[in-house]
């Protein structure tokens, strides 16, 4: 039975606090510190930026996938990479040249991962699967925390899982959106590697049985 990781979000943990956030992730059994950046645009908030990402790198050795819930990653990417990322995930609505963005991620010795919201089909990333580290679904419209979890995305992560076997690659899926002790077991189910919690895990009971 393969291992599922626990990637919370720290945008649900109080913005005061950082550094306990963190503690708290290193005492679950979390393996990665997901860190949505949001620029105003892309999703309708802003969260936070480079210099909040570097002091974080400070504090823990936890992997760091960054999403970039932005508009023109591309004048990004390189100074997310310098702040200490590990993977850098953004969304193929928001840039034209996704292939070429994905191998500058790597030329920066960054895992790179594509992320796709609700109302973009999987075909959608048909040319790219066999380059990418991680692909992200996201099962909640972008852009804010507590939503619930829409269970038509689901059916993505089933057909990301059916084309990764019958073509032999190995990119990681990821899961980000209204995951909670009530619906975690459906997206694992449907071959998700990488699960996404904010909410549930800052503010509840979450429990991780995977």
């Amino acid at each position: 039975m393969k291992k599922v990781v626990l990637a919370p979000s720290l945008l649900s943990a109080d913005f005061f606090d950082l550094a306990s956030a963190l503690r708290k992730i290193e005492s679950s059994p979390a393996g990665i510190v997901h860190i949505d950046v949001m620029d105003g645009q892309f999703v309708p908030q802003i969260s936070y930026g480079q210099p909040v990402v570097k002091s974080l790198r400070k504090r823990t050795s936890l992997a760091f996938d960054v999403h970039l819930m932005v508009e023109k990653p591309e004048t990004m990417v390189d100074s997310f990479a310098s702040a200490g990322a590990d993977m850098i995930t953004f969304h193929v609505e928001s840039t034209v040249h996704v292939h070429r963005l994905i191998q500058h991620i790597k030329s920066l010795g960054v895992k790179a991962g594509v992320s796709l919201v609700p109302s973009t089909p999987v075909s959608q990333l048909s040319e790219i699967l066999g380059d990418v580290d991680l692909v992200l679904v996201m099962t909640v419209n972008p852009g804010f925390g507590g939503q619930k979890l829409i269970p038509g995305c689901v059916e993505k992560i089933r057909l990301l899982d059916s084309i990764r076997r019958e073509k032999g690659l190995s990119f990681l899926i990821s899961v980000d959106g209204g995951v909670n002790n009530e619906t975690v077991a459906s997206v694992v189910n449907a071959g998700a590697d990488i699960v996404v919690s904010g909410s549930a895990f800052f503010n509840g009971d979450f429990k991780w049985e995977y």
